[in-house]
């Protein structure tokens, strides 16, 4: 595996992305940050370590408003703006590139995936609603999306639990996987019956897996 940081110009500002690239890769899976942290959140830093050697390069995205060094992130729309902004350079390659990524991330990428032809969505910790306001829901955004998506949902995400997520219909299916214990960042309880590295293993196994079924 190769690393290497790229800057990229958009209209909503410098975004950043750090690849973690394939010795000899099958497509692309680029995954963004959510509203409170940067790529250093747990699950991403674990899918860039692991699948890489799975022939899967994948693109750790910086939004604009965290490259600028601000600590309140943008508006949906200018998160998407950045998103569209940077999408040349992840497509740049030739491989299919899979849209990504963690809370707000998710749902940047499940906004766009269908405009940017992307060849699927990872939903990570999507916000299905704000914690206590399920009447809020966001599941028009996961379920619009118009690509084959993968949500990985840990099991006491105050954003919503895996069982408040709707049925997948016909027309908009979707599969969840559920990370048993995890919260919102996916962090388990030292309690728990499974432990924090079991909690990732089970993330990039479930995207690992679910990867290799996608028709690229």
């Amino acid at each position: 595996m190769t690393t290497r940081t790229e800057s990229v110009d958009t209209t909503a500002g410098e975004a950043r992305i750090t690849w973690h690239r394939a010795a000899r890769p099958t497509l692309v899976l680029a995954v963004s940050h959510g509203a409170g942290g940067g790529i250093e959140a747990r699950d991403l830093q674990a899918l860039a370590a692991a699948l890489p050697a799975r022939g899967i390069t994948v693109a750790l995205v910086e939004q604009p408003w965290r490259v600028a060094g601000k600590k309140v992130a943008a508006a949906p729309k200018v998160l998407d703006e950045g998103w569209r902004g940077l999408w040349p350079a992840l497509a740049e390659p030739g491989l299919p590139v899979v849209a990504g990524g963690r809370s707000a991330g998710a749902r940047v990428a499940c906004r766009t995936a269908a405009e940017l032809g992307a060849a699927g969505v990872l939903a990570l910790a999507f916000p299905l609603h704000p914690p206590g306001r399920p009447e809020k829901s966001r599941a028009g955004e996961l379920t619009g999306a118009g690509r084959p998506t993968l949500v990985v949902q840990g099991g006491r995400d105050p954003f919503g639990r895996p069982e408040e997520f709707p049925e997948p219909g016909a027309q908009d299916p979707y599969e969840l996987v559920e990370v048993a214990c995890g919260d919102h960042g996916f962090a388990v309880p030292k309690k728990a019956d499974t432990t924090q590295e079991e909690a990732l293993l089970t993330i990039t196994e479930a995207v690992a897996e679910w990867l290799a079924r996608l028709p690229v």
